[in-house]
Order: structure tokens, then sequence, then C-alpha cells
């Protein structure tokens, strides 16, 4: 294998995370910390949602440290998404909603187009090369089709709903 043919990737997940120096976290793990490293160095200990081997008995999924640089230029916090991550996020499964929208518990889903027999334009989902639509529950509880405006498509305060 050669290092230098590495491919580029950009990623786009749900995760749980929490400050964390590199020493706290070896100490978490109950492992020793190499003596060529720095215990004082900022971090995370983060948590992936999206699947991986438990490896804690802390936690349900896969966990590993991530050095603070690193990790801050490589996610942002819930609510501070822009669309593109929101819309990613969407096509795993995952409600996504805008903080500053007034009503309660609006949110945008993609819906398969088997999901629903509605009367509109579908849209091609390229990934699975399936049809599809977004589709949001309003604040009067009702699900219809959903188109972003400008506004939403340049918004960061996108957010995962529960």
């Amino acid at each position: 294998m050669n290092p230098n043919n590495m491919n580029s990737y950009i990623g786009t997940k749900q995760l749980k995370a929490i400050a964390m120096t590199k020493q706290e976290y070896c100490d978490y793990r109950d492992w020793q910390l190499p003596c060529n490293e720095d215990g004082y160095e900022k971090g995370y200990l983060v948590e992936y949602l999206d699947g991986g081997k438990p490896n804690h008995p802390n936690h349900k999924n896969y966990i590993s440290w991530s050095p603070i640089e690193v990790f801050e230029a490589a996610y942002r916090k819930s609510g501070k998404l822009s669309f593109g991550h929101a819309i990613e996020l969407a096509k795993q499964g995952l409600c996504i909603a805008r903080k500053g929208w007034n009503g309660k518990n609006m949110c945008v889903a993609l819906v398969d187009e088997n999901c629903y027999d509605v009367n509109t334009p579908a849209v091609l989902d390229a990934a699975n090369n399936k049809r599809a639509w977004l589709g949001m529950k309003t604040a009067d509880n009702c699900f219809v089709p959903w188109v972003a405006s400008q506004t939403d498509i340049l918004a960061e305060d996108w957010c995962v709903t529960a």
C-alpha cells in the first residue's frame, strides 16, 4: 500500500462528542499514554452513531479521540449546520429543521415515492437511483411536499430533530 495514493473524502455523519484531553481519554480507556505524546493535548472523545463495533462498555457504538483542530474543522454542532449537511443527514433517514422556524415541531424528511401517494413531481435521488421527495411536517401536524427557499438554502442554523 502506498499512502501517497490515498483518495480524498468528505464526510457527513451524526455523532456525540465531549471535550477531553488525550490523557483523560487514555484514563477513560484504561490505557497508558504513549511516552512520546502530550497528555495535555486538547481534543474530544467521539462516539459515532452510524455503526461500528462498540469498543467500550459504556458506549453502544465505536468511540475514539480526536485532536481539537481536526474535530472542529470536520464537525459542526447540530443547530449550526449548512443546508448541504442537513440534506446529507436527511438522506440517512434523519429529520431536519431550521432553528429559526416559528412553528413548533416542524421538520423536513426525505420521503421515498412508495411511502406516500401524492401528486407532486419527484426528484431523482442519484445516490440510490430512485425517486424521492422532501416533505415537511407542519406546525398543524400535516405532512406536505416542501421546496427550500433561498433563505433556507443559505442558512447555517439547520439541526437534526428528535
